[in-house]
Parts: structure tokens; C-alpha cells; sequence
């Protein structure tokens, strides 16, 4: 127990990091209320509306703590319709699950509260020695998050409310096993089938294109040859590096930090010790503590008449797994990695030295500390280099909210130029050529930056010639940037885009030529069905769809099964048109009992999804639903 700890004090904090992060500690879901604007009316929930300010506040909270988890992915994803559809579908949920816990009537005691903060990280970390809470570290850690204690905690309430009212069909959902092997027999059921597929390059040599014919289609698909607004820009980076390049360290401070620091930084002196370990919870009763305490005094006085039985004694008395069978050894560690009191004794003692009992929160331990590992000191010229990055380090930190400061008033008040901030803090002027609004997929730094981008092309630095304000694009790093020049959005000429115009009506027109002989053909086939050459059957089913579009094996597998062979005829649109022969239907292989089991726990959640969908639907028939605007083009 105690020696898994040490040896794993780094996965510990990993962990114990992880259980802190879900953001309904700090955000919960009620957060769109607290906005009041009086905007455009896009939703309406029990008489409630959600304005288009709202939408556009939820929908970049979500964004930007998706690209936060997400840097790499399409910044064009998040603007998308269909994805601001999705954060509008979900403060509809949210609404709807809060009229319904309101008219529930359903209420979460103190209680209940006391124990779902009791069991969270974040609190537990906030929580003193003596197990009290540090209410004012509390109060500021919410204050960052624009919340008070009052608010935070009618937040969790709500939200425990919430998931009361879902808990109640997600946990209810149940599918026997008789059920379970039907739906299962007939969801992963295979089918043998035969395809003829009439692919457009097939047809592309059948394709006449005139040139009046490429202008009509270039008139009818202007849109898809217009080129983006873009920019020539400078601008300017202030990050830690810059500070620290600013910084002159005299040498007396570099000598004096090195006197003070020179142990700390030769390296750490390191401990081998061993234990034996007779428990005893903190909690426990103070009979028990005292029948444990008495036992240890007993081993540490065998230990004392034959010291060279530490080991045996360990392997006898000890009862830490993890170090009883080496014979109580812990193996090298240093200070931070024990428990206080354990660590204390043991930086205490000399070599081949017993300590007195010391009571920790696992109990009682006797150590004896079996060899060390002290650094040798190291020289000043030795530690320079190491120093001066620590002392710059530590300099650029404290002196970056005072330059940032003088750098944003710099880039505002002289706004037709970046040369007077970057001579000022000997900054270098960087160019770039080509920069859009939204930066391409895969672009890195700041000019991949949203807030940057959006400043870059407001109508103020355009049409003004001005500094963007300084904008942070990462911790510790502002950029001001400037338009040198621009070129608004413009369709390319026909001559320009001929050729692509061009594949792009061959394209179109042979999956015309496709589609239209793929019709021709089933036509024929339901007439004289033995003239068809039909290719090897090959099986398909939902979990093995042989790399075929969705749309056939959608076909496929959703013929009549009574009427089989059954020929249907599948329009790929662009992609051209497929003929299905569906032969015959082939039998599955038993489920193993361990696959079953596997397969009846997805339909039981499959089964209590669905329960969740049709108790959502009625709950917005009860409580009005209503949208008020198609989805938006951001």
C-alpha cells in the first residue's frame, strides 16, 4: 500500500487531475439564463425564448472549449449550420429537462448536496489539514468563473435534478434474452447479394461539352468559384520569450541566487529506507489504535536487542504488501514522495539508524534508513547557464502583465504603425501573404487564431488602416497585427476556371448518363430477368458492409425477406447507380455466451435511448416547443 504510493505518486496526481476536470464542476448547464438581451427570438421553451445572443453566446462557449481539447480540427467545423443546429438542440434539452424537474417538483436536499460536494475533487483539494474548507481560496476559484457559492451551488443542484429525471429511464431500460437474440438476429442478419454498378468515368467519353454549355453551368455555380476575402498582413508577437530577451542580469544577483539555491540545485539527496508497518486507520477507535501502537512498540524492542532482524521481522510483523516481502525495503526516494511524518523521521536518521514508533495516517511504523544517495555540489560556473534561464524565467513571468500592459496601450495609441512597439520591445516584424478570415485546416500560430482573424478583417482595421488591439492567442502571448493589403471576395473569370468548370460538368452529366442507363437496365431486367450477367455474390450485413455506400446496403438489407431473390435499383447521385440482387438470406453463427451477453447490453442501452427520445418528444409536445428561425448561415 504504502510503498504502490511512492512508486506511483506521478499516475496519483495524473488521476487525481482527471477526476477534476468535467466542466460541470465549474460551468453546469444553466448558463444561458444569466443572459438578457432582448435580441431575435430563435427558440421558445414552456413560454420561454432563447434569443439569437444567447444561441451565439452557448455556441462559442462550445467552440472554444473545443478547439481548447481539439486544436488540430477545422476551425470551418464549428461555424458550420448543422453544428450551431446541435448547440441550439441542446439548450432546447436543457430548457425542457428544467421545466420538467420545475414542474416535478423535484428537490434536491442539503443533505444530498453536502454529500455530492463532499465526493468532489475540486472541494476535497480545497479542504485544510484539519479537514475544514479553505473558504476563501472557495470563494475565489468561483469568482474566476463569474460565480458565488450561492450561485455555484443552485447550479449543482439543478443539475443533479436534471440527472435525477434522466436517471430515471436510462437505468429502467432492460431487454430479456429471448428479446435480446431476436432483435439481434435480425439487426447483424447477413444476406448474399449480386451488384451491377454503372460508375460516371465509365460515361465521361459519352459527354459532349460546348462552350455555351460551360457558361450556363458557370453562371448556375458562381459561388463555388469565388475567392475568399484575403489579406497581406504584419504583426507582432509578445510571449515570455520576447520579456526574457529584454532581461539584463547583473552578475551579483546570478552569485547571490547561487549561495542561496546551490543545495537545491545540485540535485536532490535521496533516501533508502525500510519499514515495518502495523495499521491502524486515522479513523479507527482509540482502543485500536493503542492495541496497534502497542504491537509496534513490541517489534521495535525485539528490533532493538537484534538489529540485523529488521528484515525477517518485516517479512514476520509488517503488514504493508508491498514492501513486507522485500523485507520492509522502499527503495530510493525523496523528499515529497512520503507521508510527512514518515518523511520527517527518515531525513532524520543516519545511516543503519532505527527510528522511534512514528504514527502516520496508515498507522505505525518502525524505519530504518539503509543508505544514501547525496548530490555533489556543483560549482557556480557549473550552475550559470541553468541559473540565468531560472532567474529570466521567473523575471519574465512577474515583469509580462506590466509589458503586456504598455504593449497594448502601445499598439492602440500609435495605431497606424507596429514599428514604434517593436522597437520598443525589440519585437520582429513578421509578414504574411494570403490570410482569410477562417485559416485553412492544419495552419498553426497565431494567424490560425479566431479572435486575431475576426480582428484582422473588422470593418475598423480594414477600412482605417489600423492596429488590430493586442490579442491573446495562448497563455502568456499577445499579437497586434495590421492589414497592408486586401483584396475583397471575387468570382474568378470563366477563362480563369475553365477546366475545372469543365470536370465539373463532365462529372455531373456522366452520372446522368450513369443513373439513366442504370434505370434502363432494371427496367429490363424486370421484363427479362435471365439476360442479366450477374457478378459473384458477395455477403453483406449491418457490422460487414463490404465497403459498399450506405444507401445499398440500406437497400440490401432492408428487401422484402419473404420475396426473395429481389432486384432494386440504388441512385448513388454523383456517384453514379448500383443493381442489387438480393439471393438469399445466410444464417449467423451462434453468439457465444460471452458475445451474447455483450450484444443484450447494447439493445438494453439501445432500448433506454430510445425510452430517453420518446420521453423527450412528449416533454416538448407538454412544454411547447418551438423554433422560431431556420438554421442560420453563420
Amino acid at each position: 500500500m504504502f510503498d504502490f504510493v511512492r512508486n506511483h505518486s506521478k499516475l496519483m496526481m495524473i488521476l487525481l487531475f482527471a477526476l477534476i476536470i468535467p466542466s460541470f464542476v465549474l460551468f453546469g448547464i444553466d448558463g444561458y439564463s444569466k443572459f438578457t438581451d432582448k435580441g431575435q427570438v430563435v427558440a421558445t421553451v414552456d413560454g420561454q425564448t432563447i434569443t439569437l445572443a444567447e444561441w451565439d453566446a452557448a455556441h462559442r462557449a462550445e467552440t472554444d472549449r473545443l478547439r481548447a481539447s481539439m486544436p488540430g480540427i477545422d476551425a470551418k467545423v464549428f461555424d458550420a449550420p448543422e453544428t450551431r443546429q446541435i448547440t441550439l438542440d441542446r439548450m432546447i434539452r436543457d430548457r425542457v429537462l428544467v421545466s420538467s424537474v420545475r414542474t416535478a417538483h423535484v428537490v434536491i436536499s442539503d443533505t444530498r448536496l453536502a454529500r455530492e460536494l463532499a465526493q468532489s475533487p475540486l472541494v476535497a483539494s480545497l479542504r485544510k489539514p484539519d479537514g475544514s474548507m479553505d473558504m476563501e481560496r472557495y470563494k475565489q476559484l468561483l469568482g474566476s468563473q463569474g460565480m458565488t457559492p450561492e450561485s455555484f451551488e443552485a447550479r449543482m443542484r439543478q443539475d443533479m435534478a436534471m440527472r435525477q429525471v434522466e436517471a430515471g429511464l436510462s437505468q429502467t431500460g432492460f431487454a430479456s434474452k429471448a428479446s435480446a437474440a431476436l432483435i439481434s438476429q435480425a439487426f447483424y442478419q447477413r444476406r448474399e447479394v449480386q451488384l451491377i454498378r454503372f460508375e460516371p468515368k465509365d460515361f465521361a467519353n459519352k459527354v459532349n461539352v460546348t462552350d455555351s454549355d460551360l457558361e450556363t453551368y458557370y453562371q448556375a455555380h458562381q459561388s463555388a468559384y469565388s475567392l475568399p476575402e484575403q489579406a497581406q498582413v504584419e504583426y507582432v508577437v509578445l510571449d515570455l520569450e520576447a520579456v526574457k530577451k529584454a532581461i539584463v542580469l547583473p552578475e551579483a544577483d546570478v552569485k547571490s541566487y547561487y549561495d542561496q539555491n546551490v543545495d537545491r540545485l545540485s540535485g536532490t539527496e535521496e533516501r533508502r529506507a525500510s519499514h515495518i508497518l502495523i495499521t491502524s486507520p486515522k479513523d479507527a477507535s482509540e482502543a485500536d489504535r493503542a492495541k496497534a501502537r502497542s504491537k509496534a512498540e513490541d517489534v521495535l524492542a525485539q528490533l532493538k536487542k537484534t538489529p540485523v532482524s529488521f528484515a525477517e521481522l518485516a517479512r514476520q510483523y509488517s503488514q504493508d504488501p508491498g514492501s513486507a516481502k522485500n523485507g520492509g525495503d522502499l527503495n530510493f526516494f525523496a523528499r515529497g514522495t512520503m507521508t510527512k511524518p514518515f518523511e520527517d523521521a527518515a531525513f532524520t536518521l543516519k545511516k543503519d539508524e532505527l527510528s522511534e514508533v512514528v504514527e502516520s495516517d496508515f498507522g505505525y511504523h518502525i524505519i530504518k534508513v539503509t543508505d544514501l544517495k547525496v548530490p555533489k555540489r556543483k560549482s557556480f560556473e557549473e550552475l550559470r547557464a541553468s541559473i540565468e534561464t531560472d532567474l529570466k524565467n521567473q523575471m519574465a513571468r512577474a515583469k509580462f502583465a506590466e509589458t503586456a500592459e504598455a504593449f497594448t496601450n502601445g499598439v492602440y495609441e500609435q495605431s497606424d504603425s507596429l514599428k514604434p512597439v517593436a522597437d520598443k520591445f525589440k519585437l520582429i516584424i513578421q509578414k504574411a501573404n494570403g490570410v482569410t478570415p477562417q485559416a485553412p485546416q492544419g495552419i498553426r500560430g497565431p494567424l490560425a487564431n479566431p479572435k486575431l482573424l475576426a480582428a484582422l478583417f473588422s470593418e475598423d482595421v480594414l477600412r482605417n488602416k489600423r492596429n488590430t488591439e493586442a490579442v491573446e492567442v495562448g497563455p502568456s502571448q499577445l499579437v497586434a497585427a495590421r492589414v497592408l493589403d486586401y483584396q475583397a471576395s471575387k468570382v474568378q473569370p470563366l477563362a480563369e476556371v475553365r477546366a475545372t468548370v469543365r470536370a465539373a460538368l463532365v462529372a455531373e452529366k456522366s452520372a446522368e448518363l450513369a443513373q439513366q442507363e442504370g434505370q434502363k437496365q432494371l427496367a429490363a431486367l424486370a421484363v427479362q430477368p435471365q439476360d442479366a450477367k450477374w457478378p459473384a455474390a458477395i455477403t453483406v450485413s449491418r457490422d460487414q458492409q463490404q465497403a459498399l455506400d450506405p444507401k445499398v446496403s440500406d437497400a440490401v438489407l432492408r428487401s422484402d425477406a419473404a420475396r426473395l431473390p429481389k432486384v432494386v435499383g440504388v441512385d448513388l447521385g454523383g456517384q453514379g447507380y448500383v443493381i442489387a440482387r438480393v439471393l438469399r438470406i445466410v444464417d449467423r453463427a451462434p453468439s457465444s455466451p460471452e458475445q451474447a451477453k455483450l450484444e443484450q447490453a447494447q439493445i438494453a442501452q439501445w432500448w433506454s435511448q430510445a425510452e430517453k427520445d420518446a420521453h423527450f418528444a412528449a416533454l416538448k409536445a407538454q412544454f411547447k416547443v418551438s423554433k422560431k428561425a431556420a438554421m442560420p448561415t453563420p
